[in-house]
């Protein structure tokens, strides 16, 4: 196991569903009608194009759940760059149940790596000083493996899910004063990082009297980041979210925040292009 894997029984428990959704009833039709029972076959997964490795555990365990005489050794880890034509990992098996598992692992595969490629583009505009970070907005079911490519990417979590901290955001703010909702939130709930969603400078100057452990600035420009650390004045760490795109990194990152977050890195990232290049199969 490694940093960039997401929980084993998640895993289990995505794949079955991936698995069942994909078999159906009957299983593979085409297979069982074209490919002999004893047909044995094997070959590459193979990179189209340059991009970031992830979710290969969710790949092997496709094969773990259909057949345990299908072998895949992977020949990169998940974080790994790969060129275009890179020999990702190699498969055998019975045949039929490499064809079963083929666009499952294939799903899989490429949506993880889109995520961790997409994830290291803004990773790297950001550089050392300011961490990339995701957003809840993800694929239902999916959020773990997300966001384990997230870290494969070079990027950081924000909240697994709403239990993990507080983010007290503008509908919250309806119903209560943010120094009021910061103090609320302190009470019920010592011990955990509060923070608190600002979209003006009025908001922000709240903020530094309340004292949170974070202040995200929403939707604003890094002129305006800019003013608002001043206004802060070191009291906590920011982070700055809304339609921020790749090209606008580093005018945040100059703006002096702490934390990008990056709802696209999941909701948004190309699926990135593997292929399985199988070989002439062999009789077992």
């Amino acid at each position: 196991m490694s940093d960039f894997d997401p929980p084993v029984t998640t895993v289990r428990d995505v794949v079955a569903r991936a698995l069942a959704e994909d078999l159906g009833v009957l299983g593979d039709l085409t297979s069982v009608a074209v490919i002999p029972e004893s047909a044995v076959g094997g070959g590459w997964f193979v990179a189209r194009r340059p991009g970031v490795l992830a979710g290969t555990l969710a790949a092997t365990e496709v094969f773990v759940q259909l057949d345990a005489r299908v072998a895949l050794q992977w020949h990169f880890a998940d974080g790994d760059e790969l060129d275009a034509g890179a020999l990702i990992g190699r498969i055998d098996g019975p045949l039929r149940s490499v064809l079963a598992g083929e666009r499952s692992a294939l799903n899989l595969l490429g949506h993880c790596s889109g995520v961790a490629t997409l994830t290291r583009a803004f990773a790297r505009a950001a550089g050392a000083r300011t961490r990339i970070r995701d957003t809840r907005k993800t694929l239902p079911g999916l959020r773990a493996l997300e966001k384990a490519a997230v870290r494969a990417g070079g990027g950081a979590n924000h909240r697994e899910c709403l239990s993990d901290a507080v983010l007290i955001k503008d509908n919250h703010l309806a119903f209560a004063p943010l120094g009021t909702a910061v103090e609320l939130a302190r009470a019920r709930w010592p011990g955990r990082v509060i923070e608190v969603e600002c979209d003006s400078l009025e908001q922000v100057a709240e903020a530094k009297m309340a004292g949170p452990d974070l202040v995200l600035l929403d939707n604003m420009s890094p002129d305006l980041v800019r003013e608002s650390i001043a206004v802060l004045g070191g009291v906590a760490p920011v982070e700055v979210s809304g339609r921020v795109e790749l090209a606008t990194v580093p005018d945040y990152v100059a703006a002096g925040a702490d934390y990008i977050a990056v709802g696209a890195l999941t909701h948004s990232a190309p699926v990135f292009d593997i292929g399985l290049d199988l070989e002439l199969p062999r009789k077992a």
